[in-house]
C-alpha cells in the first residue's frame, strides 16, 4: 500500500485523497518510462489533428461539438491533457481495488490514480469512495481505451464508468469557455 493505511481507514479531517506519488514520484509529468512502455504521445508532441473524435450519439457528450472541441484546444493551450476514468467502490469494495490499482501503478500499466479517503466522502457527502485512475493525455484514446480494458479485465469494473479530462476541472477563469463541460457529472468518454 501507499501508506500503512487504507483509504477507508483515513478518517481525519482535512485529508480527502490518498495519492499514489509515493509509488510514482512527483511531480507525475517527469515519469517518462509510461510513454514508451504503451506507445503514447507525449502531450508535448499532442496536436488538434490528434484530437479524438466526437460522436455525439455514441459518447452523449453534454455540449455540443464545437464547445467539446474549444475544450480540446483549451487543453492544448495550457497543456493539460491529463484525465482520468472514475471508478466509484462503496467502503467493503475500495480497498482492494486501491491496493489493486497502487500494484498497476507501480508496475507502469497505469500511469497515475488517487482514492478519496473515509474523510473525503464524509466532506463531499458521498457513500461510495470515487477511485481515479488517470492517463497522461486524452487525446490518444488508444491508451485511454487500454487503461478501461484493463480495469474491465483484470479489476471486475464491469459498470459503465465516465472519463473526465483534467481540463474540464479547470472552472473558474475557464467556465464561461467550458460551460456544460466544467459541470462535475460531465465526461469526455463513457465505456
Amino acid at each position: 500500500m501507499v501508506t500503512d493505511r487504507s483509504p477507508t481507514a483515513i478518517d481525519e479531517a482535512g485529508w480527502h485523497w490518498l495519492r499514489v506519488k509515493h509509488v510514482t514520484g512527483f511531480p507525475r509529468q517527469a515519469r517518462d518510462g509510461y510513454f514508451p512502455a504503451h506507445d503514447v504521445m507525449r502531450p508535448a508532441a499532442t496536436t488538434e489533428a490528434d484530437a479524438p473524435g466526437i460522436d455525439a450519439g455514441k459518447e452523449s457528450l453534454p455540449a455540443g461539438p464545437e464547445t467539446v472541441r474549444d475544450a480540446d484546444r483549451l487543453a492544448l493551450e495550457t497543456t493539460y491533457l491529463s484525465g482520468k476514468w472514475l471508478v466509484e467502490r462503496p467502503a467493503e469494495a475500495v480497498d482492494d481495488l486501491w491496493e489493486a490499482v497502487v500494484d498497476d501503478v507501480a508496475a507502469e500499466r497505469f500511469w497515475d490514480a488517487k482514492v478519496a479517503t473515509a474523510a473525503g466522502c464524509e466532506a463531499f457527502g458521498e457513500s461510495d469512495h470515487a477511485v481515479l485512475v488517470f492517463t497522461p493525455n486524452y487525446f490518444d484514446r488508444t491508451d485511454v481505451d487500454r487503461v478501461r480494458r484493463r480495469l474491465r479485465e483484470e479489476h471486475g469494473v464491469t459498470k459503465r464508468i465516465r472519463y473526465r479530462p483534467d481540463v474540464y476541472t479547470l472552472g473558474g477563469v475557464h467556465e464561461a469557455r467550458l460551460g456544460p463541460l466544467a459541470d462535475s457529472d460531465a465526461a469526455r468518454f463513457r465505456a
